[in-house]
């Protein structure tokens, strides 16, 4: 079961990747118009596969308020992001975004009880210090409130996984969960864009739709790993994402990493395979 859940979550980084190079593609638009497709997409598909499913939209009421509030969180954490992105450079806004896996593994051990030791939290630890060699962040007084935005960004991101955790272990179906939150993002968002949509061409339209394709794809690789496995035995592996980026950012852009790095890739590698080596001998 463990290692489907770090299966899952490095699929669910690859995703992300790529929605965010589609995101990059689509160019200068509104953060809640990009969010808005990214989702959109999402619910679609999720809404085949439940419809597919035979079982359809139904959820257990008790689970309500509990979906309710991963929605919240997960629309919070992406309008927070892409406005982080908007208004930071690049590499301190994917600073910001890489603390969500502390919030996930700081609110399932104050939520869900699951404690993590401490050779999975130094884990963590060292793998958001290998992200700092390949992001190398530079934050500016002047930007202090956009930094703020995308830390909040962060921890709402964090608090969403949590509750997609918890949802798994109360047997909510996977599926509802990524179409629940889909469709809540884009009725939360539709307001805006009736007022203030703004026109795209087609390369700009596609790039979204492609954008929402790779995030229903990620959103269910993501509620799929924490269904398998607890936050404090995967949350490392996210941090992939970072690889993978930097992957499509040289085929697509001909970014090339410098030395620093591939010292964070180095880094990042060592442990998410250190970190699995230590789980298995855990578990036994």
């Amino acid at each position: 079961m463990k290692n489907k859940g770090v299966q899952f979550i490095l699929l669910s980084a690859f995703f992300f990747a790529v929605m965010n190079l589609f995101v990059k593609l689509s160019g200068d638009l509104p953060s809640i118009q990009k969010s808005f497709f990214r989702n959109l997409v999402a619910a679609g598909v999720a809404a085949v596969i439940l419809i597919r499913g035979g079982q359809g939209f139904r959820f257990q009421k008790k689970n309500l308020p509990l979906l309710i509030l991963r929605s919240t969180l997960g629309t919070i954490g992406i309008l927070c992001n892409f406005y982080a992105v908007d208004h930071l450079v690049m590499s301190d806004a994917s600073m910001l975004s890489k603390l969500s896996p502390f919030f996930v593994i700081i609110f399932s051990a104050v939520f869900l009880k699951e404690k993590a030791d401490p050779v999975q939290q130094l884990s963590v630890v060292a793998a958001f210090v290998g992200s700092l060699f390949i992001i190398k962040p530079g934050l500016r007084i002047d930007q202090i409130v956009p930094s703020l935005i995308g830390f909040a960004g962060a921890m709402a991101a964090g608090s969403a996984y949590t509750c997609v955790r918890g949802l798994s272990q109360r047997g909510e179906r996977g599926p509802l969960i990524v179409f629940f939150f889909s469709a809540f993002s884009c009725l939360a968002t539709l307001p805006y864009l009736m007022f203030s949509f703004a026109p795209m061409t087609g390369f700009q339209l596609g790039s979204l739709l492609l954008a929402g394709v790779a995030a229903a794809c990620a959103q269910f690789s993501v509620t799929a790993a924490y269904s398998y496995a607890p936050a404090k035995e995967i949350s490392v592996f996210d941090y992939s994402q970072v690889v993978f980026s930097a992957l499509l950012g040289w085929i697509v852009f001909g970014q090339i990493p410098d030395a620093l790095s591939f010292v964070g890739y180095a880094v990042i590698i060592a442990v998410a395979v250190m970190l699995y080596q230590h789980n298995r001998k855990v578990s036994g």
